[in-house]
């Protein structure tokens, strides 16, 4: 239109002087002109729609540019997580045992025999062992050393007897084994809920973090915390605050900083809160479709760390790649303690090297150490039966460093058309070098062989796809020895620890893709996992290193008395709906 109306000025002007010559009339010149003063203000009205229309396009242009910097800015951070209800159905039963609480007063009593008449200085109205103190004048600092002393005296003088003679020595005092007894709960409905998170900081650093909730519903507690499961259920535990259900608080479950390409190599440095959960082959029975972490499930225990590695590319070509990292890591802070007190931090250091990563082949082994092992961690306090039957002491187990732990483990797992298996193995061994109140160390007693003990397990398990279907289904079994020590407190079996046990647990599972129309992107998943696992134990102590295992069969002897139920055998089926976004 700019154009037409610029060209039909421009034929004015031109005819303008022809016209001249024609010597045009006054009133032909006045209307000539009002047609040219017309088109020039129509021109003039279409120049300045052009302008404006030009202005428009610069300010979206400036817009858009300004979007550009904070879509830019936005897209360093990435979102994603996970929902899960699961419903869970168990049936444990316990053997009869001697309760170390009912023996810690007997042997109070073996002290006091005859009301203290057999003890030099006493009256015979001491009730316990601080009554006698008392009368003696006794300083404090000086009856827990006495007493301890004492115990083990009363200790040697039933090591003295047989195992018979010793539960009849109990009957005769009026007292009584715990009878076995069974724990069952029809249904235990729970929510996990987790965020997860990346953000680039720079071109080679990144941050990662995962927050998550995890409770039961009706409850801000853990009704698997006590009875027969105590031992596997520590949620206050710092390696698993975030993996047994509690209440509905959204903690930090993962928090780390990646910085990779140091120096141009293919080395990187990571530190903070490590991703040391649901290693391999977890994530096969756990339908999460990738490895979710690097350590092996032996190795379930959330940790603040750092590690160093490197990849690299392997001589043959079966193998793919290597990967290799040195971790250190803090298992207990001791924290600023008075003069007196020895207490050591709990350190953990060791190498975690993928030597085979090609596709679904995958090898893995892994070592630590872990030094200064505690016998109570932290926010977990523990009663001490012979300091309240004796009236000596605070009455709860003071933390005592016990000695050292190393562990081993193997993984190997890969896939032939659609079946998945896997093998893994581990050892483990105790070097204990101290003993707590009650006399106990890193699995033995001051009563006991407290020497070294090695540890050993093996796990396997295959898992056949149906891809037609949307259907996986697995099948596991994994097998535990008498000093088997697994670092599993952050374990997903909700009650007990399978790769902690020491005995035999087979588990069947199926994973049902859900028809939910298109998945969004590569993240997304959503499916149902249908499960039953049968445990069957062997001995005592099961997740724990503190004290002697004891075969369930010999828990007849008072020497062998328990601070909780021993479980014998137990059925846990569980379902789950889960949602990946």
């Amino acid at each position: 239109m700019v154009k037409r109306s610029l060209g039909l000025f421009l034929v004015a002007l031109m005819l303008a002087p022809m016209s001249a010559l024609a010597a045009p009339s006054t009133a032909e010149l006045a209307h000539q002109i009002k047609l040219l003063t017309q088109q020039l203000e129509e021109l003039k009205a279409q120049v300045s729609e052009v302008q404006d229309a030009a202005d428009e396009t610069a300010d979206s242009v400036e817009l858009l540019e300004s979007s550009a910097e904070k879509w830019d800015n936005s897209s360093r951070f990435k979102f994603f997580g996970d929902y899960r209800f699961r419903m869970d159905y168990s049936d444990t039963d316990t053997k009869a045992y001697w309760d170390a609480g009912t023996i810690a007063g007997a042997t109070n009593g073996m002290l006091l025999f005859n009301n203290g008449s057999g003890l030099p200085g006493a009256t015979g109205g001491e009730r316990n062992l601080n009554d006698y103190f008392n009368t003696i004048g006794l300083p404090e600092n000086q009856r827990a050393a006495m007493a301890t002393q004492m115990v083990k005296g009363a200790v040697a003088q039933m090591q003295g007897m047989t195992a018979a003679q010793r539960a009849n020595a109990m009957k005769q005092m009026g007292l009584a084994m715990a009878p076995k007894d069974n724990y069952r709960n029809k249904s235990l409905y729970t929510n996990r809920f987790r965020l997860g998170m990346k953000v680039k900081a720079s071109e080679n650093i990144e941050f990662k973090g995962r927050l998550a909730m995890y409770k039961t519903w009706g409850m801000q507690s853990n009704p698997t915390s006590n009875g027969p499961y105590m031992m596997n259920q520590f949620a206050q535990m710092d390696g698993a605050t975030t993996r047994q259900p509690n209440d509905s608080l959204l903690r930090v479950d993962r928090a780390y900083i990646n910085w990779k390409n140091i120096a141009g190599l293919p080395i990187w440095f990571s530190l903070g809160r490590r991703p040391t959960t649901d290693g391999p082959p977890a994530h096969l029975r756990m339908g999460t479709g990738k490895r979710m972490a690097t350590p092996i499930n032996y190795m379930d225990y959330a940790f603040d760390g750092a590690s160093l590695g490197m990849v690299f590319d392997n001589p043959f070509d079966f193998m793919g790649y290597s990967k290799i990292r040195f971790c250190y890591g803090r298992g207990f802070e001791a924290g600023p303690l008075e003069h007196s007190n020895n207490l050591d931090d709990m350190d953990f250091g060791g190498f975690s090297w993928d030597f085979i990563n090609k596709g679904d082949r995958f090898a893995n082994i892994q070592s630590f150490w872990a030094g200064n092992i505690i016998n109570a961690p932290d926010g977990v306090d523990f009663p001490n039966p012979l300091e309240l039957a004796t009236g000596v002491g605070n009455g709860t187990l003071d933390k005592e460093n016990l000695g050292d732990l190393y562990h081993t483990t193997f993984v190997y797992m890969d896939k032939v058309d659609n079946l998945h298996y896997f093998v893994t193995a581990g050892w483990s061994r105790t070097d204990p070098d101290g003993f707590d109140e009650m006399g106990s160390t890193l699995l033995g007693s001051w009563w006991d062989d407290p020497g070294q003990k090695d540890g050993y397990s093996v796990y396997t398990g295959i898992r056949y796809d149906f891809d037609d279907l949307g259907l996986k289904v697995g099948l596991e079994y994994n097998y535990g020895t008498k000093y088997w020590i697994s670092m599993s407190p952050g374990h997903d079996d909700l009650t007990m620890s399978k790769l902690a046990t020491r005995g035999h647990v087979g588990e069947i599972y199926a994973i049902y893709d859900l028809p939910v129309g298109e998945l969004l992107n590569e993240n997304c998943k959503a499916f149902m996992r249908l499960g039953y696992q049968h445990y069957e134990f062997n001995y005592t102590g099961s997740g724990n290193w503190l004290g002697a295992p004891v075969d369930v069969d010999d828990l007849d002897d008072p020497l062998n008395a328990q601070f909780f139920n021993p479980v014998d055998k137990m059925d846990q089926a569980y379902l789950t709906m889960e949602v990946w976004f």
